[in-house]
């Protein structure tokens, strides 16, 4: 009967809610078609037509180096790379596959090279793995639910066998826990309709895979998927169950607690534009600006952000990307410790911006500018014992203004005369306690 052990999982648990902000990479044969990485399902490509991306793959501007340069730039403190997608490509050498980037014209283990880049840069690494193979002919085609042929009788599922595409993916998994050094991050994905738990023979997938890699968190998609929970919040752990939850394209509007009220770990997954893959025709990017404070939400509400990158068919990273990564970086340089190591700071949102915290520190994220001082709810005068700008450690005065005499149990503080915020982006007090 499994036990959870809670000390032993905090303990492994805690570079990442210290981390706060992380990269995800979804890169593949699907960066050739560039429409998505879902791009085989969706059009309904039969494997025969899909090989020609296979037969042309050769990304030779792909430089790891770059990538995790651009992750450490921005203030990500880990990096986690689609091994493998749902189209079965392996962008690793498995000795299970001829799908694989050893194979095309490239004829390099990326992910070999990846996870040596992400290291020397003193990031964590993390690897994405599919649960889901469209190309094994073992894996349901016709009605599955997600299968590029679930539509086409030609391609029925007599002489399947899912136990025989079991131990493929299992021992895939196992190449990766055991040929690439330390992991920190196994991030599966993901479980649908029958296909969850104990289909994907979980119990036995992470006994192996704590055997391996006794250290590595992973994600709770071995029971749901973007949507869900999992057994951890119900309070019956599985010996499957995630490590943290994993909510996809959204900010949980209030973080993510367990059936008594406990906060649960959890990390956003969210895409720069619209897709996850690359996209030629995708060009809407959410600016900087709006990401950090998406940035500031998840640590407010005692999350992480995992932002994607979706490099092309070269192997680079866009330029609108890039130009994004660079600007939430110069952000990060300044303002870092308002996210690494914070989390709920236990005071009501104000109007005006979010609110982190760690230990003794309190600070104040404010979007927009106040008329008159600002004030500080939550906090009481006589328990401040500074005020800085985090920024540049600069005083910022509590405020005896006539102009707030009518609410004596609320604090301010005096930014001063200029109604234009020192950073329009997001301006931020570090308020030390007492």
């Amino acid at each position: 009967m499994y036990q959870f052990n809670r000390e032993e999982y905090e303990r492994r648990m805690a570079w990442h809610t210290d981390a706060r902000f992380g990269m995800f990479i979804h890169w593949g044969l699907y960066a050739i078609p560039a429409r998505g990485e879902w791009v085989r399902s969706i059009e309904e490509i039969p494997k025969e037509e899909y090989m020609r991306y296979f037969e042309e793959f050769d990304p030779v501007d792909f430089d790891p180096k770059q990538w995790a340069k651009a992750a450490r730039d921005a203030g990500m403190k880990y990096v986690v790379l689609t091994a493998k997608h749902h189209d079965g490509f392996c962008l690793f050498d498995s000795k299970y596959t001829d799908f694989k980037s050893t194979n095309t014209k490239c004829g390099r283990d990326l992910v070999a090279e990846y996870v040596e880049a992400v290291r020397a840069e003193g990031l964590k690494v993390g690897l994405y793995f599919s649960l889901l193979d469209w190309y094994h002919e073992d894996f349901p085609h016709y009605g599955d639910k997600q299968h590029p042929m679930r539509n086409n009788p030609a391609y029925g599922n007599e002489g399947r066998d899912f136990n025989r595409y079991l131990e493929y993916m299992h021992n895939q998994v196992r190449e990766l826990c055991t040929n690439y050094g330390k992991l920190d991050v196994l991030w599966f994905d993901f479980s649908y309709d029958e296909l969850r738990g104990e289909a994907w023979k979980g119990t036995e997938l992470i006994e192996m895979v704590r055997s391996l890699q006794p250290e590595v968190i992973i994600d709770n998609r071995l029971e749901v998927s973007g949507e869900g929970y999992g057994s951890l919040a119900a309070g019956n752990p599985t010996p499957y169950h995630g490590d943290f939850v994993s909510p996809e394209q959204i900010i949980p509007p209030n973080g993510i607690q367990d059936v008594n009220g406990r906060d649960l770990a959890w990390e956003a997954c969210v895409t720069m534009n619209n897709h996850w893959g690359y996209c030629r025709e995708d060009r809407f990017f959410k600016p900087a600006p709006m990401l950090i404070k998406k940035l500031v939400e998840c640590v407010s509400k005692g999350g992480n952000l995992l932002l994607n990158v979706g490099p092309d068919a070269r192997g680079s990273i866009p330029p609108a990307s890039m130009e994004i990564l660079a600007q939430i970086g110069g952000w990060m340089r300044k303002n870092g410790k308002s996210i690494y190591g914070c989390g709920k700071a236990g005071i009501e949102k104000p109007d005006w911006g979010r609110v982190t915290r760690r230990g003794n520190k309190l600070y104040f994220h404010i979007f927009e500018n106040t008329v008159g001082p600002l004030p500080l709810s939550g906090v009481q005068k006589e328990e401040i014992d500074r005020v800085r700008m985090l920024a540049d450690g600069a005083e910022v005065p509590l405020s005896d203004s006539w102009v707030h005499s009518d609410y004596p149990n609320i604090t301010f503080v005096d930014l001063g005369p200029d109604p234009v915020l020192p950073d329009p982006v997001d301006t931020v007090l570090e308020i030390s306690l007492k």
